[in-house]
């Protein structure tokens, strides 16, 4: 290709939102294959077949633009007017015409509106077609919400969608020197005498509990969505089914009311066999995921089957909940249908495929399970959450930034799905061959021509019951990494969102909801980013491992205020094991011990591992970062991670913790270390007395 069509196509990018040139390092501009930008752009809908089109296609896109008479989405602040960019076509610049603004709360205003008075921004001419550019500003400030405008202009109608919320997300309103902190474990990983093979419900109400008597405010786990645990097996809390439902997996089956009566279940329940297999999977390290859920599911079957030959207040309440969570239903038969396949969508016949399930496409008796556990999982959600804001305890979820490519939401959503392409990271200092995550990127154009009611609906999901909501990958709000079908992660394209949108979302519903939003925003993230996450409020992370310098003068660097602090997370070793990696190093050895020393959290500059993990802890409790979360597993020197990204023979997402509730619980020196933790937090940031 020459350098002169290169430029051409690079416009073309520039037009329909990608960056067709971005910084790969500090000092490195890297230009993005030709083939990976022209597969993007017939994605996002260019129509080019081949270079020669590249001229007509700039003209035509040029054009589709200006044919725009409003954006699908406009953002204002509840302190100004809306103010709304009109793109007229030059002869109908100056009639009138019928306006019409919708609030959320139900009131209709109807108005004619004389175009030819409006403010000329600027005028464009494309093919020939001469378009005015104005400025419509509405007359009255609007309160927060979400407000329809429609326009009627000779037989046609322009919709937008306003969207007025607060510049800044809901921040706590702290106490003079009160500084949030709690506990962080996956929830599967959690496991006690009384759970069956892994963590559920009523073991996070343990940890909440436990939390609440030792003076902390929160406890965290990671996303706890409906995922794959036949076939596709794919365990991942990042790669759900659905980011609109919980999963099943995480239910207390002994707490629900059905297996008081349910003589079948109980009989199951007591059985030889199941009580053997309940020993077999307390007793593994890992989590058979699989098995768990298939012993569940024996039991919630015989729940759900009793459940709906029965007519009584509960079966009234279900009726109306169900009402309420609409989306249920068709989740439900979804996921029969797919069970009567016995393969994901994409393998379906034709009319499947596309959305259309009717009766016989499935068992009956599979949608009333589903239909059940759905309701029956929410309202212990539900549960959990009245009991913990009871005890004046937050809860810290998780919102994963993708879901399954073969799951319900790509499913019924597609529209606002790119389709031939997954989001990934380019390659970097972590990850030399950068990353594909394996699931489709949000469409740009089309989820603002869905009002974003998609990714509404998975964010008001979690805000019902997250105090606390994490947003994996925060800078996928402003710019997402799209590696098209066949190619690798080193051969992406950058691909740009309507960033402040987003942000307007995020901001309105965390009021709504009185919840704090802390944005993921480790690594490689644009400075410009931050900004923005600073301008609305948005927490940024501090992680001490990633944060370390071979310094003893600044090792561990400035922890900002408004920040999630932690050692770690969970793609990361734990910290026993970063440190016992980092000590071979005789640098490091020393620079962090002296470091600590220096801060008043050692007394001398020992090389004792627990004492160097306890120094940090209590350094990053002492810091002025209003959140801090303790990895559980850090307390007693674990140093098997989680998960370790890209690395398939590890066992990932599936480790339970080393000790049970029962133990970890009792354990004093455990307790002790805590405790200090309480009191530093209770006391103004800074070093200890000497």
């Amino acid at each position: 290709m020459s350098a002169s069509e290169l430029r051409l196509l690079n416009e073309l990018a520039v037009l329909y939102g990608l960056e067709a040139t971005f910084r790969e390092a500090p000092d490195q501009q890297k230009q993005v294959p030709v083939d990976t930008l022209t597969a993007v752009l017939k994605i996002l809908g260019a129509p080019l077949e081949s270079m020669q089109d590249i001229r007509s296609a700039i003209r035509q896109r040029k054009l589709e633009l200006l044919q725009r008479c409003l954006e699908p989405v406009v953002v204002c602040r509840k302190t100004n007017p809306a103010v709304l960019t009109l793109r007229l076509p030059e002869a109908i610049s100056g009639l009138r015409a019928k306006a019409r603004l919708e609030t959320e709360d139900g009131q209709s205003l109807n108005w004619t509106l004389d175009l030819s008075v409006l403010p000329v921004l600027k005028t464009e001419i494309v093919e020939g077609a001469i378009y005015t550019v104005k400025k419509y500003t509405l007359p009255d400030c609007l309160p927060w919400g979400y407000h329809i405008f429609n326009l009627d202009l000779q037989g046609q109608s322009y919709t937008t969608l306003i969207i007025c919320a607060p510049y800044r997300a809901f921040s706590p309103d702290l106490r003079k020197n009160e500084r949030l902190w709690g506990l962080f474990v996956p929830l599967y990983a959690l496991n006690s005498s009384r759970s069956w093979g892994a963590g559920d419900l009523s073991d996070l109400e343990l940890l909440i509990n436990w939390t609440h008597e030792l003076g902390g405010h929160l406890t965290g786990t990671l996303p706890l969505l409906t995922t794959f645990l036949d076939e596709p097996y794919s365990p991942s809390p990042y790669a759900p089914v659905s980011r609109l439902f919980w999963s099943e997996f995480y239910l207390d089956i002994t707490r629900l009311e059905e297996l008081k009566n349910n003589d079948q279940a109980r009989e199951l329940l007591n059985s030889s066999p199941f009580i053997e297999e309940m020993d077999d999977l307390r007793s593994s390290p890992l989590v058979d995921y699989s098995r768990v859920m298939a012993a569940k599911r024996k039991i919630l079957e015989c729940l759900a089957a009793g459940f709906f030959q029965k007519n009584d207040r509960r079966v009234e309440k279900f009726h109306n909940w169900l009402q309420k969570h609409q989306t249920v239903a068709d989740y439900a038969r979804f996921q029969a249908c797919t069970e009567k396949q016995g393969c994901r969508w994409p393998s379906w016949p034709p009319r499947l495929r596309e959305g259309a399930i009717r009766e016989g496409d499935y068992e009956t008796s599979t949608e009333q399970y589903h239909l059940y556990v759905q309701w029956a999982i929410d309202g212990q959600f539900k549960e959990l959450s009245i009991r913990a804001r009871d005890l004046g305890q937050k809860l810290y979820l998780d919102l994963p930034l993708g879901v399954h490519s073969a799951g319900y939401d790509v499913w019924r959503e597609r529209d606002v799905f790119a389709q031939d392409v997954s989001a990934g990271a380019p390659p970097d200092m972590f990850y030399s061959q950068g990353q594909n995550w394996g699931f489709p990127p949000l469409h740009p154009e089309k989820i603002r021509q869905q009002g974003y009611k998609y990714f509404l609906s998975g964010l008001r999901h979690h805000l019902k019951y997250a105090d606390l909501l994490r947003l994996d990958h925060v800078a996928g709000l402003q710019r997402l990494f799209w590696i098209p079908k066949g190619m690798t992660a080193a051969d992406g394209v950058y691909v740009k969102y309507k960033a402040d949108e987003f942000y307007a979302l995020l901001t309105l519903e965390s009021h709504r909801s009185c919840s704090v939003i802390i944005g993921e925003d480790l690594g490689n993230v644009p400075g410009y980013i931050r900004k923005q996450m600073s301008r609305h409020k948005i927490y940024t992370m501090y992680v001490a491992s990633l944060e370390y310098k071979p310094d003893p003068h600044q090792a561990l660097g400035l922890i900002p205020k408004k920040a999630l602090a932690s050692l770690n997370t969970h793609d990361l070793p734990p910290f026993t094991a970063f440190w016992q990696e980092k000590e071979k190093n005789v640098a490091d050895r020393i620079c962090l011990p002296l470091y600590l020393h220096q801060q008043g959290w050692l007394w001398s500059p020992t090389f004792d591992n627990y004492e160097i993990l306890k120094g940090c802890l209590k350094h990053l409790a002492s810091s002025r970062a209003d959140i801090f979360l303790v990895n559980l597993e850090d307390l007693w020197q674990e140093t098997n991670s989680q998960n370790i990204p890209g690395e398939t023979n590890h066992p990932n997402w599936s480790r339970k913790a080393r000790f049970p509730i029962e133990v970890f619980t009792s354990n004093k020196s455990l307790i002790t270390l805590l405790k200090e933790i309480k009191q530093l937090r209770e006391t103004s940031p800074g070093r200890p007395k000497k």
